[in-house]
């Protein structure tokens, strides 16, 4: 446990005092006995509303549908696992064997959720102000390299802001094909306008 003490201290600069709560976090389900999913529950809740504080904060004339986004983009599963890639967490989890053997380590869902877990536990060892500073650390300079608001939004509803800022209809959507299976879909849509003279 020194040595995960010592990586939270280096990645996220904090202490932790109750490093059974530090064991718990970085414990993966497979590993048995008391494991990290309620500390990732508790985690992402408090890993939202501090992210939020910050694009807040940052971005003052952003709206809030600009904020949500922002937010969206600091915290997906995507972003998560590739800061704990980079703090070396993947290093610091235990894994049952079988997790283990199929590289679970460097799987991006357990690196995201594992990030989340650690941050469940310095709230809970050190309170909003402690777990703020982590977030803080490591999402400011991420703050700097995000790419505008207009950049975050899809196509869909840049078209269709485009087109009410002209005060145009929003075009016609139709699903044409679905295909995959149920738990990993694609559809193929049509769009049309007719103010624009257009279908694709």
């Amino acid at each position: 446990m020194k040595i995960a003490q010592e990586w939270l201290r280096s990645s996220l600069g904090y202490e932790c005092r109750d490093l059974a709560l530090l064991e718990a976090a970085l414990t993966h389900r497979s590993a048995g006995g008391t494991h990290n999913e309620r500390l990732e529950f508790l985690g992402d809740a408090v890993l939202n509303c501090v992210v939020a504080m910050l694009v807040f904060r940052e971005f003052g004339a952003a709206d809030e549908g600009d904020l949500s986004r922002l937010r969206a983009t600091l915290v997906s599963g995507e972003s998560l696992a590739v800061i704990a890639s980079e703090i070396g967490l993947g290093d610091q989890l235990h894994l049952g064997s079988g997790e283990l053997k199929s590289g679970g380590f460097r799987r991006k869902s357990i690196l995201a959720d594992g990030f989340e877990a650690v941050l469940g536990a310095i709230y809970l060892d050190g309170g909003f102000a402690a777990v703020a500073a982590a977030v803080e650390r490591i999402f400011a300079p991420r703050l700097e390299a995000l790419p505008s608001a207009a950049e975050l939004k899809d196509p869909k509803t840049r078209l269709q802001e485009a087109l009410q800022a002209r005060s145009l209809p929003i075009p016609v959507y139709l699903v044409e094909s679905i295909s995959g299976q149920a738990h990993h879909q694609t559809f193929r849509v049509s769009c049309s306008s007719e103010a624009l003279g257009i279908s694709a």
